[in-house]
């Protein structure tokens, strides 16, 4: 995967990586003092994970992968920039997770480089969008599992996407674009006044039929399809900010899917 977006969306993620360990935005002293990073609808919808062998694609520097592993799993994490696997190392060590594993790798490789399968592959937000091929993406994760093995994914919804930045009342995208979107902007959704160098990112927007269909061409069989008219992350629209952490439109505005989560097995 030598293709020039690899390596522009390698250094942007290797240096905010860093960056976000330090973030307001993701909290790691109250993960360290124990919190979790996992939405309750994923442990819930996972459910018991003690001691299966779980592998989470595009973990960024640990904090889910960490969670499962928490909650009884034995845990690998794969992540293509070098700053997010170093970071995850560490925090590991910080919290006495020992067994927790971490390796550098783009995810199309992931089964050539770890070598081995799994009971779980775990997803998390905001990875899909970083990905061009989403048939050869499913292909993996069916390489990955064991027969009887669960691929679990939560990931926003896409829909959204095709609303005004302002309102979010207004279909103004498409949600089927031709070409993948190149942005160069400095910051981080973690904290936008943070001074980059490293500003230009390429991504895909993949419909949800798109998804389900790719993971069903590699032969995995799908369970559930949940959508939920809830968000973790408030940058776009007027979203309102609950008690507990989710984000949702204006009283008064019809409820639209936000977020989805999937779960499929391998026969």
């Amino acid at each position: 995967m030598a293709e020039e977006w690899f390596s522009t969306n390698q250094a942007y993620w290797d240096e905010r990586a860093p960056l976000h360990t330090t973030s307001d935005f993701y909290d790691l002293p109250r993960f360290k003092a124990g919190a979790t990073s996992l939405r309750p609808f994923e442990i819930a919808e996972m459910g018991d994970v003690s001691g299966r062998r779980l592998v989470h694609l595009q973990c960024h520097f640990g904090q889910d992968t960490l969670s499962w592993a928490r909650l009884g799993a034995r845990v690998t994490g794969l992540d293509f920039a070098p700053s997010a696997v170093a970071a995850a190392r560490a925090l590991a060590a910080d919290i006495g997770a020992s067994d927790a594993r971490f390796v550098e790798s783009n995810v199309y490789d992931a089964p050539a480089t770890l070598g081995e399968r799994y009971d779980i592959v775990y997803t998390g937000l905001g990875v899909l969008g970083w990905l061009p091929d989403l048939e050869a993406w499913a292909r993996v994760v069916a390489d990955l599992l064991e027969p009887g093995g669960v691929f679990y994914i939560a990931e926003f919804h896409p829909f959204p996407n095709v609303l005004d930045d302002e309102t979010g009342t207004t279909v103004t995208h498409d949600y089927f674009p031709a070409e993948p979107t190149t942005y160069d902007e400095p910051g981080s959704y973690a904290d936008w006044s943070t001074a980059t160098v490293h500003n230009r990112a390429t991504l895909w927007r993949h419909g949800l039929g798109t998804i389900v269909s790719a993971l069903c061409a590699a032969g995995l069989r799908i369970e559930f399809l949940h959508e939920h008219d809830v968000t973790y992350f408030g940058r776009f629209y007027n979203l309102v900010r609950h008690d507990d952490g989710t984000f949702h439109r204006p009283e008064g505005l019809p409820r639209l899917p936000m977020m989805f989560s999937l779960r499929a097995t391998k026969p």
